[in-house]
């Protein structure tokens, strides 16, 4: 991508856009495209062809999406899998109509099976039955999976999929009831701390293990895959087990219980822990098999207590009050 290339970002205010946003800027790129959900509404067929035709962006993230933990995602299904199909069909398509030059579409690992052998590997997907307590979010990330391969098989487009492990910082939502695990976490303890709590309870067991990755690192990834050279950009396009989708993680898993300690002793909550075992655990491992995106020349650089404090540090800032 030149500096002068318009490149839209689709969901800049949330914390995958915003940290795209934030990479892209200090890069020196000056022609964002940016529109909250007030000036434009991507649930909208109409709205978004509209903008498309209007603005011509030649480069795409979309970073726009419903998302939330495991409470939000079991509770919410009709909502996650109705807004995801929207904002994914009607970007994609009018991506395919106005000629942009290379689109990037952001989902999660949670498209692969439940029981998926680990690491999981791209050409996991569609092998196995879904985690049930996410399965509406996932189908939605599967079907603009197919949707960029489909367009690319058909009409030539070289759009491609990246899927981030479990992610969190700047801009996370630390809402209890619709927050992912770690942010929640985060929240829990603190408020605990502040009220003198004894006992803080994790859900589960604590035995699942799970990836995180630092959202600024997600975002040099995606800027990474965005300029890589046409002979990688299109290997990784025609791939013949995994077309046009990657996987991009840290490649380090820690258990439930052990990231619970970590963020316990970040926020520095002296009481005690207690697993509510009738509560769901989710998926019992989610470690993703990084290996394309390392061999193309990325890694992470922020590791996960650096991360959790700079994240704790964001909520003191912006959610004290709440």
């Amino acid at each position: 991508m030149q500096s002068i290339a318009k490149i839209f970002v689709a969901g800049h205010r949330g914390m995958v856009g915003s940290a795209i946003v934030r990479k892209l800027q200090a890069a020196g790129y000056t022609n964002l495209i940016l529109r909250s959900r007030d000036e434009l509404d991507l649930c909208s067929q109409q709205a978004v062809a509209d903008f498309f035709r209007d603005e011509k962006p030649e480069y795409v993230f979309v970073a726009a999406a419903r998302v939330g933990g495991i409470i939000a995602n079991s509770t919410y299904k009709g909502e996650f899998i109705h807004d995801n199909l929207m904002i994914q069909n009607n970007i994609i398509h009018s991506s395919w109509m106005n000629g942009v030059t290379r689109l990037l579409f952001l989902g999660s690992t949670c498209i692969y099976p439940k029981f998926a052998p680990q690491p999981m590997k791209e050409e996991h997907l569609l092998t196995g039955p879904l985690e049930p307590t996410n399965d509406a979010y996932a189908i939605a990330k599967i079907a603009g999976i197919c949707q960029c391969r489909s367009y690319n098989q058909q009409y030539g487009t070289r759009y491609l999929s990246a899927m981030p492990n479990n992610l969190y910082g700047p801009n996370d939502n630390f809402d209890l009831e619709k927050s992912h695990v770690l942010p929640a976490m985060i929240r829990k303890f603190h408020e605990a701390k502040l009220r003198g709590d004894e006992v803080v309870t994790i859900w589960g067991t604590g035995t699942p293990l799970r990836e995180f990755l630092q959202v600024d690192d997600l975002a040099a990834a995606c800027i990474f895959l965005m300029n890589l050279d046409n002979q990688c950009y299109d290997g990784l396009l025609n791939d013949p087990l995994a077309p046009g989708l990657i996987n991009v993680g840290s490649g380090q898993e820690i258990s439930i219980r052990n990231l619970a300690l970590l963020v316990q002793d970040v926020v520095g909550f002296t009481g005690a822990l207690v697993f509510d075992t009738d509560k769901p655990d989710g998926t019992p491992r989610k470690l993703a098999d990084s290996s394309r995106i390392h061999a193309l020349g990325w890694r992470h650089d922020v590791e996960l207590r650096d991360g959790i404090t700079g994240a704790y540090r964001w909520f003191l800032d912006n959610h004290v009050s709440q």
